[in-house]
């Protein structure tokens, strides 16, 4: 029995073997880049989840009341974790962590690494397991570190890492250290990517043993397990006390400088962030906040792309039982029962799915390595691969299916059969059906348009805003060297001095937007200004900074080498000003964080050196000529860039020839920063014109078969003199309608989630009407495209051809 229901379903769809291509097309494309949409948001959504204690494990972030509202912040002190581990109960394991990059040289070969200097309880924190050496306190000895097993084959090769030696820059030093364990490679769904971690105690004076009483200086994170039993809730309850002894003076300078407390009448409140929440993490207006819209809207994408294509199949589905009628009757006559009429529609849509399932598994391991490489993205078909996840789609497969095919066959089977046979069936119910579920599948379409459009425009306007600094002419690079920073500086610019094509050349200890190292800092400090508290952020420059980036100087001078003294000035921007609440700011001086006064010389206009989902902040450039600069900027002619950027990495290449030139234009950093924007954009746009070809396929075949069912009436009408474009018109403008009601149901929809997202950004386009009139005018005109293909050739026709036939 199954076996001849099977064999009749492939002669059906065989029978009608253009409706079934349309279908199988149809739902092949739709799951092959559902499934890669699927992957994408799935891995993003896995991020650090494999950790064994994850539902344990917590970032610690404060959360602090000022006269200017509640500002975040993620970074702590040197003795915050260990007074935190001491005086509040809850803490079962904590670490400090802090990032960077650093260079390891064996054997006379360097190698660049990214390094992270935590506390032992950092393995029993994380699942970081130790493949070789010492397993139990692998960074107890003071010169010891641990590396990955990637960097251990590309330093070592086969050989045995533990108990050899390496050398390790520090502060322009070769430092020498030993391997006492090698980690196992850290897997790609973790936000914390390194290669070599050594103990916290084991940094510079200047980073830790300098600050080790020091509450005012943050410059790290802490992540900590929380004990059994402990909630995050009780445990933040349990923190006022120690933010109350530990952060008394903060407090009373808020509370001076007319901040409000919290609801919860707090000034200073600690927080813990959830580990596996960490990759999501924005500030916005100074507040931390998780953001996981990215991958929701892929998820949603790839479900929108399902249904459009589900509705294709169930549209065709319907429209093609009411040719069935004849078919019906006579099963009935021969004695087929509702049952046996219900699993042979049924089958038919199961086989169809099924085809499409496996067609569209194929397709997205044919573009998997395409996917992976334009979203930068390592995603694999083990995203989806959970059992409930699977579990669902089979759900959606048998519901779906049911409905194409069930639906139809249980309807009919209540029919009389005299009446099927005569093929005599009243569809309006089924074209309501049809009607509503069209009417989605462009109000869905237009949506994506719509936001397609948006998304494109914020983007360019990102892309294309003025800074405030020279991005197009800018070349900037680390100073990732083992000899002292400074004096490569210095030799960089003998070398750019004879070659006329280098106008300039400055350095920092920051980057602007996001370096090919992948390193970012930021550094702000707080301080007593006139009886209040100010907050800054703090650049180390040298100089000519301002002159290499262009950045408009409004008052005052730059640091000029024929001031002694400029080693204790400053110069800040328009926000600092602002913040200094100073009517001649050049009379100002500031005390930095300690007793030395430094003068403000120069007022610089406001430029973007943060994130572009920030405004500009306050800044404070100063000079420090004992700390290394951390990048480099080379301001260069406009003409030939290419050449000019092989000459400045030919001259790194001569000056340190042993380690990588990392160099790259500033537009290119700022357009890094940019990648979750372009991500969007590209599956968004990817989405809308995978659902106005979904769209279009359904339209064009339900317009075959409205053609069929009106070929007399077409034949009729040509008779009696009606032209080509009259009964174009006539078969189209019901569609036409379709379309026009989804515009209507779509525009408001549109308007108000675009409108919500550009929310999340500080600089943002205006929302204009004619953006979604564009997007209904598209749809549109696609939709008369893919009906008039039909319509007009049946127009065309000769009228006997049409009533000979019936």
């Amino acid at each position: 029995m199954i076996r001849n229901y099977i064999k009749i379903a492939f002669r059906n769809l065989w029978k009608d073997r253009t409706f079934t291509a349309l279908n199988i097309i149809g739902l092949t494309t739709a799951f092959g880049i559902a499934f890669l949409l699927s992957m994408y948001a799935l891995f993003e959504l896995s991020y650090d989840r494999f950790h064994e204690n994850i539902g344990s494990i917590y970032k610690v972030y404060t959360d602090e009341q000022t006269a200017k509202g509640t500002e975040s912040s993620e970074t702590n002190p040197i003795p915050f974790a260990d007074a935190l581990r001491e005086e509040v109960p809850g803490v079962d394991k904590i670490s400090r962590y802090v990032t960077g990059g650093t260079l390891l040289t064996y054997d006379g070969e360097t190698f660049q690494v990214t390094s992270a200097g935590v506390d032992p309880e950092y393995f029993d924190i994380f699942s970081f397991p130790i493949v070789e050496g010492n397993k139990t306190n692998p960074i107890s000895e003071k010169l010891s570190i641990v590396i990955s097993r990637k960097v251990a084959t590309a330093i070592f090769g086969k050989e045995m890492p533990i108990g050899k030696t390496v050398m390790v820059q520090s502060e322009g030093e070769n430092v020498p250290v030993g391997i006492s364990a090698v980690f196992e490679n850290i897997p790609a769904a973790s936000s914390m990517d390194v290669d070599v971690i050594v103990n916290i105690k084991n940094l510079p004076d200047s980073f830790y043993k300098n600050n080790l009483n020091n509450w005012s200086a943050h410059n790290h994170a802490v992540y900590m397990k929380l004990a059994n039993g402990i909630s995050p809730a009780q445990f933040e309850k349990s923190t006022k006390d120690f933010s109350a002894l530990h952060y008394a003076e903060n407090i009373a300078n808020a509370k001076r400088d007319g901040a409000q407390a919290d609801a919860k009448g707090n000034f200073r409140q600690i927080k813990l962030l959830p580990v596996e929440d960490q990759s999501f993490v924005v500030i916005k207006d100074g507040l931390l906040s998780v953001n996981k819209t990215l991958q929701y809207i892929v998820l949603g994408i790839a479900f929108l792309i399902l249904f459009i294509a589900s509705v294709n199949f169930i549209n065709m589905s319907l429209a093609k039982s009411a040719q069935r009628l004849r078919e019906i009757g006579m099963r009935k006559t021969l004695g087929a029962g509702k049952s046996q009429l219900f699993i042979q529609f049924w089958g038919e849509s199961v086989i169809v799915f099924i085809v499409a399932v496996v067609l569209g598994g194929f397709l997205a391991f044919t573009l998997l390595k395409p996917f992976q490489t334009l979203f930068n993205t390592s995603a694999s078909f083990s995203s989806i691969s959970n059992p409930l996840i699977v579990f669902g789609a089979i759900l959606c497969v048998l519901l779906i299916t049911l409905i194409a095919g069930g639906y139809p066959a249980f309807m009919m089977s209540r029919m009389d059969t005299l009446q099927a046979l005569k093929a005599k069936l009243k569809v309006n119910g089924n074209n309501r059906l049809r009607n509503v579920l069209m009417v989605v599948q462009f109000s869905i379409a237009i949506i994506l348009i719509s936001g397609t459009i948006v998304l494109w425009q914020q983007l360019d306007y990102l892309r294309n805003k003025d800074l405030g600094f020279n991005k197009e002419q800018v070349i900037s690079f680390p100073i990732n060297t083992k000899q002292d920073p400074n004096n490569v500086l210095q030799l960089l610019r003998n070398e750019f001095s004879t070659d006329p094509n280098i106008l300039s050349v400055s350095a920092a200890d920051n980057n602007f937007g996001l370096g090919r190292d992948g390193s970012r800092m930021r550094s702000v400090l707080g301080f007593d200004y006139k009886n209040r508290q100010v907050s800054t952020h703090l650049i180390s420059v040298d100089y000519d900074y301002a002159e290499t980036l262009d950045i408009e100087l409004l008052e005052g001078r730059s640091f000029n080498r024929k001031y002694a003294s400029d080693s204790l000035s400053v110069m800040i921007n328009e926000a600092m000003v602002k913040e200094l609440g100073e009517e001649n700011p050049l009379n100002a001086n500031l005390f930095l964080g300690d007793s030395i006064k430094y003068s403000v010389i120069g007022i610089v206009k406001n430029f973007n050196f943060e994130s572009l989902s920030r405004g500009v902040q306050p800044l404070t450039l100063f000079m420090d000529g004992e700390s290394p600069m951390g990048y480099v900027y080379v301001k260069v002619v406009p003409n030939n860039l290419a050449d000019t950027y092989a000459g400045v990495r030919k001259v790194w290449n001569k000056i340190e020839p042993d380690t990588e030139f990392l160099g790259s234009f500033l537009d290119e950093n700022i357009d890094r920063t940019l990648k979750r924007e372009r991500h969007m954009t590209t599956m968004i746009s990817s989405g809308s014109i995978l659902a106005i070809i979904l769209s279009c396929i359904g339209l064009f075949a339900i317009s075959l078969l409205v053609v069929s069912q009106r070929r007399k009436e077409i034949g009729i009408r040509k008779v009696v003199g009606a032209s080509v474009s009259t009964i174009t018109v006539l078969l189209t403008k019901d569609f036409l309608k379709l379309v026009g009601i989804a515009f209507l149901i779509a525009t408001p929809i549109a308007w108000y989630a675009t409108s919500k997202w550009l929310e999340n950004y500080v600089y943002r386009i205006d929302l204009n009407l004619w953006i979604f009139l564009a997007a209904g005018v598209m749809a549109l005109i696609i939709a008369v495209l893919t009906i008039s293909f039909r319509t007009i050739q049946a127009a065309l026709k000769n009228p006997v051809e049409s009533l000979k036939t019936e």
